[in-house]
């Protein structure tokens, strides 16, 4: 039977929720991208245990957010410090450590300034330097969320995200507010990190074997950016889906096979 369990970790710098699941030798962390601002994994443990069960065999699974209360202008370099307290407090060193968009940034910071941590990295959907098509986009979240309108975060963030509709508009409006935070204070500060993160001159560094992967029809953060971080990564392999865009780690129906070759 699958052992899940929804975790509680408080750390000097404040209080983190992750989950965990699986029973594999080796632990694997996924870090969820900007949507974590929003919500973060507390109560999530079966809905991602069910969607990355085919890791479970092999691997351990964490999924950790961001603390619950961060300061304005944190940036991804001290929320990869933050992750790095999580796994010294938990004992996990050589992970292999699984970023997904504003999460791949996180992990490159992880993998530079804390290397005994990362044993292998994947870098998915994200990038290593803001370009003009992040700042848009950012840009139109904070202005949302100023409104408070997270209806329209989520209607924005899926047809960004997806070459094929996995939801029907009117069915994304069907979320009403279901979710919605009551504040955005979370999700304006790791928006604004995404905004500031450069971790683009330093990519040479990273050490370990690293496994990028973008879309072609990447509107958030473009397929571009994939292709310029595996450039400068020494030690890397580059895998681009053609015709997918941010939202490959869910429609691309190879995707955890592929993370479970490299990962192994």
């Amino acid at each position: 039977m699958l052992e899940v369990r929804n975790c509680v970790l408080d750390l000097p710098a404040g209080t983190v929720d992750y989950i965990r699941f699986g029973s594999g030798p080796k632990p694997l962390i996924l870090i969820p991208g900007v949507g974590d601002g929003l919500k973060t994994v507390k109560g999530m443990a079966w809905p991602f245990a069910l969607l990355y069960r085919q890791l479970a065999g092999e691997f351990t699974v964490y999924v950790f957010s961001r603390r619950r209360t961060l300061i304005p202008g944190m940036s991804t370099r001290d929320m990869a410090d933050d992750l790095n307290a999580a796994m010294e407090a938990l004992g996990l060193f050589g992970a292999r450590m699984v970023g997904v968009s504003q999460g791949g940034m996180i992990a490159q910071w992880l993998a530079l300034d804390h290397p005994d941590k990362v044993g292998k990295l994947v870098l998915t959907v994200t990038l290593s330097r803001p370009n003009a098509t992040i700042r848009n986009v950012i840009a139109g979240w904070l202005e949302m969320a100023d409104r408070g309108d997270y209806k329209g975060i989520m209607l924005d963030t899926a047809e960004r995200s997806y070459a094929k509709k996995r939801l029907k508009r009117a069915e994304y409006r069907l979320l009403g507010n279901i979710g919605k935070p009551k504040s955005f204070e979370r999700f304006r500060i790791q928006a604004m990190s995404c905004m500031t993160h450069d971790a683009d001159d330093q990519l040479p560094h990273i050490l370990c074997p690293t496994l990028v992967i973008g879309g072609t029809e990447d509107k958030i953060v473009t397929g571009q950016a994939s292709v310029e971080m595996a450039e400068r990564i020494r030690d890397c392999q580059l895998f681009m889906y053609e015709g997918l865009g941010h939202g490959l780690y869910e429609e691309a129906p190879d995707f955890l096979k592929r993370i479970s070759a490299f990962c192994r």
